[in-house]
């Protein structure tokens, strides 16, 4: 993964995907940087966030487990290791399941992943795993997206699958048709609209 924002920070950077090499660069909304508020009890991000790198949430395909298109982003990691990333660093994660977010009716995944260097990752092996072994983590990560954008006067965030994560397999399977959805684009069989 690319980490896009390190845990416990607000700055709400992003991979642009409409600018050229596609930089890591904080987001604007109204012509003003963003920012994630803090959503008691949560502290800015609750993870070290970013993306996976050729993959690509297509805005023109319909999921059939959503019903919902995708975000025209690549597909969102949440890395849940103890240690506190820096942002542009690229890590090597073992996935761990997933969860659906439906973000102003579009499929936004959140891929939930473990650095594979990570003390805990030989421990950690499917989503059962993190409920176990990281009691209420889960949890917040679905009162931390559910609630984040409430503050901007935004309507709280739902989820697919009745706000359960789906698991390692589940997961895998999402991040190939991600993967596939980007090489059509790179490939110019499907069109990239503003992206570049």
């Amino acid at each position: 993964m690319v980490v896009e924002v390190p845990r416990w920070t607000n700055a709400k950077m992003e991979i642009a995907t409409k600018d050229l090499l596609n930089p890591i660069k904080q987001d604007v909304k109204k012509g003003n940087l963003r920012y994630v508020a803090n959503v008691f009890p949560h502290k800015g991000y609750i993870w070290n966030y970013g993306a996976i790198p050729q993959t690509w949430e297509d805005p023109a395909h319909k999921d059939k487990d959503t019903s919902c298109c995708g975000d025209n982003d690549p597909i969102d990691v949440c890395e849940i290791g103890s240690k506190v990333c820096s942002r542009g660093e690229v890590i090597k994660v073992k996935v761990l399941g997933i969860l659906a977010m439906i973000d102003e009716g579009e499929t936004d995944w959140k891929v939930i992943a473990i650095n594979v260097e990570d003390p805990e990752a030989k421990d950690l092996h499917n989503i059962d795993d993190v409920k176990r072994l990281k009691p209420g983590y889960l949890e917040a990560t679905i009162d931390w997206f559910r609630r984040y954008k409430v503050p901007d006067g935004k309507p709280e965030n739902r989820f697919a699958f009745n706000d359960e994560f789906k698991d390692k397999d589940f997961a895998i399977k999402v991040i190939k048709d991600t993967h596939n959805f980007w090489k059509a684009l790179i490939s110019q069989t499907t069109n990239a609209g503003e992206l570049n």
